[in-house]
């Protein structure tokens, strides 16, 4: 039997990347819970979810968006996609440190491939099912094989991502997804030490005017802690190179909530 088509991405696994769970400051294994992920067989579920097919519904504006959202009409993904799409150019490098089943990674694969097949994506979880899963939906998603192979997936820890992000690679986007996947078990999460050590890594390998997204879940156990982690690290950065700002429904009060650091 002949073996199976390459799948055009490409799933890295380096000696600098083993053991994953290997105790540091960094990444140790209790404070890096898995999120769960789910079933590649959900991929085709996702695909309309993600808004692969547009044809009959166009990409949102910043303006729009916000609109929508302030009207209640628009979640807060779509305004963290819209403002993305007014940062993110072809062609630029872009992190999504928390893939878990792809919809975000997709998302910037999408900003950055060019007609040269030129941008690359770097993704990560600390879940091998979420980086199948990721792996599988893109697979279903983007039919240009030299597309796909923009996108660099890691099993690792978010807070680890200097380790494979090059040095020299102008980051454009990093961004996260906080808490736990939704029809997952909600006892696995991202945690805030582990989400502190991310951000700092993240406001390290950002050049100047990208931004980091972060979109923080509340609505579960230890899901307002991690948010008063967010809130304090980008209330910490300095007026004269940063600008942070939150959108949050105020009178929901477990409605995920979205922040917004610009590297001046």
């Amino acid at each position: 039997m002949p073996p199976p088509p390459n799948p055009g991405f490409l799933l890295l696994r380096s000696q600098t990347l083993t053991p994953r769970f290997r105790r540091s400051p960094s990444c140790d294994p209790l404070l890096c819970r898995p999120r769960r992920c789910l079933s590649a067989r959900a991929s085709a579920a996702q695909l309309s979810a993600a808004g692969v097919a547009t044809a009959q519904q166009p990409e949102l504006g910043v303006e729009d968006a916000v609109v929508g959202f302030v009207t209640g009409k628009r979640r807060a993904t779509e305004v963290a996609h819209a403002v993305w799409r007014s940062i993110v150019r072809k062609g630029d490098t872009v992190v999504d440190a928390t893939c878990g089943n792809g919809n975000d990674t997709l998302a910037l694969l999408k900003m950055v491939a060019d007609e040269r097949a030129q941008g690359c994506v770097y993704g990560m979880d600390i879940q091998d099912s979420a980086i199948e899963s990721t792996s599988s939906f893109l697979k279903m998603a983007v039919d240009d094989d030299h597309q796909r192979e923009l996108v660099k997936l890691f099993p690792i820890c978010h807070s680890r991502m200097e380790e494979i992000v090059p040095k020299d690679a102008p980051v454009r986007l990093v961004a996260f997804n906080l808490g736990y996947l939704p029809g997952g078990d909600k006892t696995l999460i991202t945690v805030p030490r582990t989400t502190e050590l991310a951000l700092q890594a993240a406001s390290r390998i950002l050049s100047s005017g990208g931004l980091i997204s972060v979109l923080v879940y509340i609505g579960h156990p230890g899901g307002r802690d991690e948010l008063d982690v967010v809130e304090s690290f980008a209330s910490s950065l300095p007026l004269d190179t940063w600008a942070s700002c939150k959108l949050q429904m105020v009178n929901r009060p477990v409605a995920p909530v979205l922040i917004l650091l610009n590297k001046k």
